[in-house]
């Protein structure tokens, strides 16, 4: 399953996107306001959203000033959340979100609407930085 996050203008050169993203601690800024949960241990974070079980994300590869790879902690629900960075100016960059998951068709199912609000929350957030 594959979904991929509206693609957003930041005010912010491609290298200031790439260390934001690279600092796990930055992604707090970036949930929805019914996070209950936010902590970040080492290369990983684990959050959780009212209504939905904790997930912890791993900093899993780093394209410099480009692409930034979180992948989940636990190979029950493997996926990945990348974050495409594209400079387009001296300071303005374009940021498209991407999760890709290996779910069986009938969580692919369940998962698919909010999976897409929460993808669509974060990209609102980072259009706000």
């Amino acid at each position: 399953m594959n979904i991929e996050g509206t693609t957003v203008t930041v005010k912010k050169s491609s290298e200031e996107l790439f260390t934001f993203f690279s600092t796990l601690q930055n992604y707090e800024q970036l949930m929805p306001e019914n996070a209950e949960k936010f902590e970040v241990d080492g290369e990983s974070f684990i959050f959780g959203l009212k209504g939905m079980p904790e997930i912890r994300l791993v900093l899993k590869e780093k394209t410099e000033f480009s692409k930034v790879i979180l992948g989940a902690a636990s190979s029950k629900l493997p996926f990945t959340l990348s974050s495409g960075i594209e400079q387009i100016a001296e300071n303005e960059s374009k940021v498209t979100l991407n999760f890709n998951g290996e779910f069986n068709p009938m969580m692919a199912m369940m998962v698919k609407k909010p999976l897409t609000k929460f993808i669509d929350t974060l990209t609102e957030n980072i259009a706000k930085l």
